[in-house]
């Protein structure tokens, strides 16, 4: 199933994309697509609700504002330098275990909402990646049953600030975490419907320009290994994400580098997740 959530802004009900590509208002089945239904065997109940009531949802527009594909998560975990030629580009080593951060839920915007630079900020950049959403509760799981802790898959862009996060000391967080520096979606993408994670081709364009072109196949620590890894040192929530990190061609690797600025065009995609596109605005106090 493809899960996604539509309307205004702090507005948005749940919805399902059907093979068709028509979209259905599911609000008649869960409020929301949340902890609570990630927990509950939501996904499983709500596909065998829809064998009888999917022709009696209200169908939603396609030009419908859609926002994240699930209510904001209570952790967002990323993983840096994991694709083995992004950690070259940027003159690092490839870690020796998985390199992790946090990125503030409160980034968390729709896929399509514009991306907001933030004050003060010379070098927003750009970051297509795999994010892993989590159904269920997750602590010291294995390696070998680490999948069946998933839920689904989500395309993320993991915005950056670099001065913030490389230059202005301490951690990376305050970098990654400025309002609108994660859209999330078009849809949660069920895992059944996506037969490994760990060889998907991701892309990502600026003004129509292909900037990031790989597969997650490239990955310095797979699906498997980063949710077991994570999963020693906290426990995982249903619907928290997991961002597995971005493949070479990000701003801060060009020469010369090359940041955002207003009036740029971002595109990405990941395949069987969709696509999203974010216009770029300079922040008005």
């Amino acid at each position: 199933m493809k899960l996604l959530r539509f309307g205004k802004i702090d507005e948005e009900k749940p919805g399902i994309e059907l093979e068709n590509g028509k979209r259905i208002d599911v609000s008649g089945f869960t409020e929301d697509f949340n902890e609570k239904f990630f927990e509950s065997g939501g996904i499983q109940k709500l596909e065998n609700w829809l064998k009888d009531n999917a022709a009696d949802c209200p169908k939603v527009s396609q030009d419908t504002r859609l926002g994240s594909p699930f209510s904001r998560p209570s952790k967002l975990i990323c993983i840096g330098l994991n694709y083995a030629k992004h950690a070259e580009e940027t003159g690092a080593e490839a870690p020796k275990e998985p390199v992790l951060f946090f990125k503030a839920t409160s980034a968390i915007v729709g896929p399509n909402d514009n991306l907001i630079i933030p004050k003060n900020s010379k070098k927003t950049d750009w970051e297509v990646e795999l994010g892993v959403v989590i159904g269920k509760k997750t602590s010291y799981c294995s390696e070998e049953d680490a999948l069946d802790h998933v839920a689904g898959y989500v395309l993320h862009n993991d915005y950056s600030e670099r001065e913030f996060q490389i230059e202005r000391g301490g951690q990376w967080v305050k970098g990654k975490s400025c309002d609108t520096f994660a859209p999330l979606g078009p849809w949660l993408v069920t895992k059944d419907e996506i037969n490994d994670p760990n060889n998907l081709n991701l892309w990502l364009k600026l003004n129509g320009e292909t900037k990031q072109s790989s597969n997650t196949s490239d990955f310095v620590f797979n699906v498997s290994e980063v949710v077991s890894y994570i999963s020693q040192f906290m426990t995982l929530l249903p619907g928290d994400v997991i961002s597995t990190g971005t493949p070479a061609g990000v701003g801060m690797g060009l020469k010369p580098q090359r940041y955002l600025k207003e009036g740029d065009v971002v595109e990405l995609g990941i395949d069987g997740l969709g696509s999203s596109k974010q216009h770029v605005k300079n922040y008005k106090g």
